[in-house]
């Protein structure tokens, strides 16, 4: 088994002690573990403490910034959708992961009702203009 690999199959059996869903994550930069973590979402009471989230938080304070570019995660179970898109948006070079899910992690599309609001958009677009100059 990969080394990290088998550091994230440890932090899966700290959640697993605890009665969370077993899953550990480890982010890796430059060959040096930066971050481990478990779900604690039963623990904690909150949807967004999956062991991926909680990882991306310990790296981001460990790096001083949430761009994690260089950085590979290991997980023991495929990402769901909330933690394949915070760690796309955290700029994680590769994701490896175990165990494969057999759960739909795709959204209703009836639950996705756009409303159209043209502030929004303009706000948006002003915010990135100003960040680009």
């Amino acid at each position: 088994m990969d080394k990290y690999m088998d550091l994230a199959y440890k932090e899966a059996l700290k959640a697993f002690k605890k009665n969370e869903v077993p899953v550990g994550a480890v982010i890796v930069k430059n060959n040096k573990v930066i971050a481990k973590a478990y779900n604690l979402k039963e623990s904690k009471r909150n949807v967004t403490k999956h062991a991926e989230m909680i990882a991306i938080e310990k790296a981001s304070k460990k790096l001083k910034t949430w761009h994690l570019d260089g950085c590979d995660i290991y997980i023991t179970l495929e990402p769901c959708d909330m933690c394949l898109s915070a760690l796309t948006q955290a700029r994680i070079n590769n994701i490896y992961y175990s165990t494969k899910s057999n759960f739909n992690n795709n959204v209703s599309r009836e639950t996705l009702i756009k409303i159209e609001n043209n502030e929004s958009t303009e706000l948006l677009q002003k915010f990135f203009k100003n960040k680009r100059k």
